[in-house]
């Protein structure tokens, strides 16, 4: 059985018709004969969205109750037993209510694709994780509510459902997205213009993105090399030169002229080091790679033995459309040696445009000795040194014999002359055969006897030796010194790739997630392989898993690479594309051995954190313990001997003191219920099982309630009825306030009532805010302390043990911060502390919400669950329907 296929449709904003168009796609299935199923659509309310629902199989919804009302999610385990071949499932990032066996919907559906069922599902562009700060800075607005992308990114099929702006808000206007009582400030608010403008940009270029890769994808599976301009893709060449920069902004500029353009820089760099040594610094290469970043572009390094030829191939593999260089410093001499790589790119670029940018560096040189370039023993050099070796001591013996000589010892200086340019040119061997070929003709040119390869005179004989050993040895000076350069070089190179490879590390996140991704990707560049990937295995003999890939088709075991690194018995890197000589296999063990330090921190990070939570929890332990031992024993100890005197037989008591016993036993019974609940908030807040249902809430309808843990007398209100509402969980507010009272209360001086006064705070730039503030007038704490009250079992100053666990003020903050509020400390005038709570405002200008009591919100009412807000269609004045979560009573 195989895995199910996910066919997804994205939308820009709610209302564009993502559900309508999933459902039409099913009728088109089912009237083909594929068995469709309807597992969760909801209609919102909408008429032709429900008119579209009509004859379609549905599977009956479940039925989940949660604090006191019933709401309706999927059916997984009915679906699952369906088994159809298509199941529709709307509203991809929805959050379920507790008590599924899953918290989010996109969890749900991987369970039935992974058992064989294709899913046809919707999400909205504003609920992709990695664009929720985007999304927030243009309508104001955070979604509560997301999936991560890779989750949509994994689908088969995205199909994009588009509208514009201005028929959306006809759409709207016309009641076809909202209830009349909604329209007016929803077109106002969210449903702006520019914001459904800015929305449609988002989603148009993201889905660009994903039919981008896609292009990739079936261009690499078919082979396919040359440029298909799709869209527009800027490659810009860097050598680390003084000219970088100014390339590198005109390249910005030309990808900026069309929508979606894309900057890659490339670095080139010969495989053996030498081309563009001496061109460029690292440290230019540094400050270049972050203006690269910084103008939204991506850096690579690529190694070649030719940069021209390196540079096309970097260039036609990600379908670019440009290339900028820059004017070659070199002067011209200097083109003696070759064209160079503008001029050789200009050529053999085909149909990639090829811009050859001026600068002030053009013809001023490489700052390098021109002998370096000599040392270069390529086969141009080589030829040029046996041409110099083998024909021009025969050349220079026909002139020296037309020519008066002045004698044997300067003849021997020009022949020795001419090997030491064959060595300077062609290395050892040229060399060698100059010597040799040099001593012969002095021999027979110009030793006596004349043309015999006989010599009469001994001296003649030992400068003739002389000569020939004398070559020999420059010879082999120069080609050491070519060979120590040629090492040097690229010893150079790789310290550079090594030092690309450490900043991709270190811009990695500390869990190491994503980082051996990006490692692969540099590999997959640097050596110019087609795909790469980092297999483990559980044990030496066992199968091999793929911990992360890059490129299309990665290996799936070492022996079907063409290129593997072990990386112990458990570890290897493997490349596909070809295969790499013994000096580049040094430096691809460093990017294995990296990669595997990658994976050990990852995982020693998440040991750590594991073992922190541990830590935290033996800690709580032993604070329960504590508490136990007495809080708790004490209270206990009180009950215990009021009941045991009420009894016994032995004693009659009057009304008056038997009163007094059971009021003995209610007190104690109460603070024992006091301490266990703040025992259990903490408990669920330090395991983060607190989610609160975020709702619009009245201020002055939940402090009333606050307060009747305390004497009646001893707060006075200042709450006015005009604050704007706030979005908080009502039972979690009340219960955050009671702890804060309360504890304010108990330090305040006998007859000095503690005020209670809030607030509405207008932030320029930014949303509104209610604040509240619990003003005392204590003893005040510290400044050193004021952060530590907030921890866990911590009780400030002489405070009795009797006086509770410690746990009133980290509940409160656990409670407000879970609601995107905050809790500080300040001094307050006068003496005393003052605790101050902040708390996100409602717009009144903004969308309306759902209504918030008593049920989780909701856009499709099915009396009588009340209704709930959808993930992919919340009311967009919200902050997005919030996880719901089952709240303590109030203490």
């Amino acid at each position: 059985m195989g895995r199910g296929r996910l066919r997804i449709y994205l939308g820009a904003a709610p209302g564009v018709g993502k559900t309508y168009a999933m459902l039409a796609e099913a009728h088109r299935r089912a009237e083909r004969g594929t068995d469709v199923v309807v597992a969760f659509v909801e209609d919102h309310g909408r008429q032709h969205t429900a008119r579209q629902a009509v004859g379609l199989e549905v599977v009956p919804r479940r039925d989940l109750a949660h604090r006191g009302a019933v709401f309706t999610e999927m059916d997984l385990d009915a679906v699952l037993a369906r088994r159809p071949q298509v199941a529709l499932v709307d509203e991809l990032a929805h959050t379920n209510v507790p008590g599924c066996r899953n918290a989010k919907r996109w969890q749900d559906v991987e369970e039935l694709l992974a058992a064989g069922i294709d899913i046809v599902s919707t999400v909205n562009i504003q609920h992709l994780e990695s664009l929720g700060d985007v999304v927030e800075g243009i309508t104001g607005v955070r979604q509560r509510e997301t999936l991560p992308d890779e989750v949509v990114r994994r689908a088969d099929q995205i199909e994009l459902v588009d509208m514009s702006p201005q028929a959306l808000r006809r759409r709207l206007a016309h009641g076809n997205v909202y209830a009349p009582e909604k329209i007016d400030a929803s077109l106002a608010n969210y449903f702006r213009p520019g914001n459904l403008t800015a929305l449609r940009e988002l989603a148009l270029l993201w889905t660009a993105d994903r039919v981008d890769e896609y292009l990739q994808k079936y261009r690499a599976e078919q082979g396919i090399e040359g440029t298909w301009q799709a869209r527009e893709r800027i490659v810009v060449g860097l050598t680390g030169g003084p000219e970088g920069a100014t390339l590198i902004r005109r390249a910005a500029r030309i990808a900026a002229r069309g929508s979606g353009g894309e900057l890659l820089a490339v670095h080139l760099s010969r495989s053996d080091g030498l081309a563009g040594s001496g061109s460029g610094s690292s440290q230019a290469l540094i400050e270049q790679r972050a203006l690269v970043e910084s103008l939204g572009g991506s850096y690579h390094a690529v190694l070649g033995d030719d940069p021209a030829a390196g540079l096309l191939d970097f260039a036609r593999g990600v379908n670019a459309t440009q290339i900028v260089l820059g004017t070659s410093r070199r002067p011209a001499w200097q083109y003696l040696y070759g064209p160079g790589v503008g001029t050789t790119v200009t050529r053999a670029a085909g149909d990639i445009d090829v811009h050859i940018v001026t600068h002030e560096q053009a013809a001023k040189g490489r700052g390098r000795i021109p002998i370096r370039r000599v040392t270069d023993l390529g086969r141009t050099r080589a030829v040029a040194g046996w041409l110099i070796g083998v024909a021009g001591p025969p050349l220079l013996a026909l002139v020296l014999t037309n020519v008066e000589g002045p004698g044997l010892s300067t003849d021997m200086l020009l022949f020795l002359s001419l090997t030491v340019c064959a060595a300077l040119v062609g290395g050892l061997y040229p060399a060698i055969a100059s010597a040799l070929v040099g001593s012969s003709a002095l021999n027979y040119y110009f030793a006596p006897p004349i043309h015999t390869f006989t010599i009469s005179e001994p001296q003649n004989i030992m400068a003739v030796a002389i000569f020939t050993a004398v070559g020999i040895a420059v010879a082999s000076v120069v080609d050491l010194a070519a060979r120590r350069t040629h090492q040097a070089a690229r010893s150079q190179t790789e310290a550079q790739t090594l030092g690309a490879l450490a900043g991709t590390v270190l811009r990695g996140a500390p869990s190491g997630d994503g980082v051996l991704t990006a490692l692969l990707e540099q590999v997959r560049e640097t050596f110019q392989q087609e795909s790469a990937a980092f297999l483990e295995r559980v044990d030496p003999v066992g199968p091999w898993q793929p911990l992360a890939t890059a490129g299309p088709h990665p290996p799936e075991r070492p022996e079907s690479a063409d290129v593997d690194v072990p990386v112990g018995d458990t570890l290897a890197l493997a490349l596909c594309g070809r295969v790499l000589p013994a000096e580049d296999r040094r430096l691809l063990g460093a990017f294995a051995a990296q990669a595997a330090v990658v994976l050990e921190r990852r995982r020693l990070a998440g040991e750590a954190a594991a073992a922190r939570r541990e830590a935290e929890g033996n800690r709580i332990r032993t604070a329960l313990l504590a508490a136990v031992s007495h809080d708790l024993r004490t209270p206990l100890a009180g009950i215990k001997a009021s009941v045991s005197s009420l009894r016994s037989a032995d004693v009659e008591w009057d009304e008056e003191d038997e009163a007094e016993l059971l009021a003995g036993i209610e007190a104690g019974a109460d603070r024992l219920d006091h301490l266990i609940n703040n025992l259990l908030d903490m408990s669920r807040l330090q395991t983060g099982t607190v989610t609160p249902l975020i709702q619009d809430t009245d201020l002055d309808e939940v402090v009333p309630f606050a307060l009747g843990g305390v004497p009646p007398g001893a707060v006075r209100l200042d709450v006015p009825e005009t604050l704007p509402m706030i979005r908080a969980d009502g039972g979690l507010l009340e219960r955050s306030l009671a702890n804060l009272i309360e504890n304010a209360v108990k330090y305040s001086p006998a007859g000095t009532k503690v005020l209670v006064k809030a607030d509405a705070l207008h932030p320029a730039g930014g949303r509104g805010r209610v604040e509240l503030r619990i003003v005392d007038r204590g003893p005040g704490v510290p400044e050193d302390a004021k952060e530590r009250i907030f921890a866990p079992f911590q009780r400030y100053g002489d405070a009795p043990r009797g006086a509770g666990v410690g746990l009133g003020l980290a509940v409160a903050r656990g409670f407000v911060e879970a609601m995107d509020g905050t809790v500080t400390a300040e001094d307050t005038p006068g003496g005393g502390l003052t605790m101050v709570v902040t708390l996100p405002a409602v717009d009144r200008l903004s969308e309306p919400s759902e209504p918030s009591v008593p049920s989780v919100p909701s856009e499709l009412a099915e009396p009588p669950v009340p209704p709930r807000p959808s993930a992919s269609d919340e009311p967009p004045g919200s902050d997005g329907p919030a996880e719901p979560a089952v709240n303590p009573a109030p203490a």
